[in-house]
Formats: structure tokens, sequence, C-alpha cells
């Protein structure tokens, strides 16, 4: 499995296992019938940061957080939510992937026009693959 796909995965199950986060699914994509409120994880932007020894990837993880209204305040609590489940992200990622470093960089509420609402959260992550 590619470092793409082990992170994505992981970032799914830990936001899929809370149901206090009150969301209607977690996607790799915008989903066609989706209702909000919806997750969506956008693909990772990495590169190459390998050791003589080690495979390893370094970039940026986004997560997209879509709702329908604009409370702000729902969606201020929902954005410390999902940064909070993401710093616990297994540091084992498996496919012997593994995060060595985990930041939170930035996150921004926005509104979409005519009711809608969303959030971007971002994180830095580094990643080494044990060969």
């Amino acid at each position: 499995m590619s470092a793409h796909q082990v992170l994505v995965e992981a970032v799914r199950a830990v936001l899929g296992a809370g149901p206090e986060l009150e969301l209607n699914g977690v996607f790799d994509a915008p989903p066609a019938r989706g209702v909000r409120p919806y997750v969506i994880i956008e693909d990772a932007v990495l590169v190459d940061w390998s050791t003589k020894d080690m495979a390893g990837r370094e970039g940026r993880l986004a997560v997209g957080l879509f709702e329908t209204g604009e409370d702000r305040v729902w969606l201020r609590a929902r954005t410390d939510q999902i940064t909070n489940a993401i710093a616990e992200l297994p540091r084992e990622l498996g496919e012997g992937w593994r995060i060595v470093s985990l930041a939170f960089l930035r996150s921004r509420i926005a509104g979409e026009g005519s009711g809608l609402s969303m959030a971007v959260i971002e994180f830095r992550v580094r990643m080494l693959q044990a060969n």
C-alpha cells in the first residue's frame, strides 16, 4: 500500500471512530449524494523525505469539513475535535510506514455562499518506511 493510502486509512479510522463529531460520513472525494455535515480527506501532497536506508515522505495533509448553515460555533468545535483526533493518529500506520512527526499548521473557516460553510484543517506529516 502507498504512503498516501495508509495515511488516508489511518485518518479515516480516527475520524470515523468518534460519534461526537456528528458527521454523516468521511470521504476521499466530494460525495455525489452526501448530506452535510461530512469530512473530505484530501490526498496529501507528499515529497521525498528519504534517508540512506529508509523511504520517507513529508507532506501536507488537509481535511475539509462541510456543513449546511452558518453556525461558526459548531464549525469551530468540530474543527477542534478533528484537530485533536488527528493528533492522536497511531504512529505505526502499516506496510512499514511510521509517522515520525505530525504538526498542526492552520485551520480556516469560510462561508461557501447561500447558507453553506466549510472548514479546512492542515497538518504537516513526516513518515518513514522500514525496509
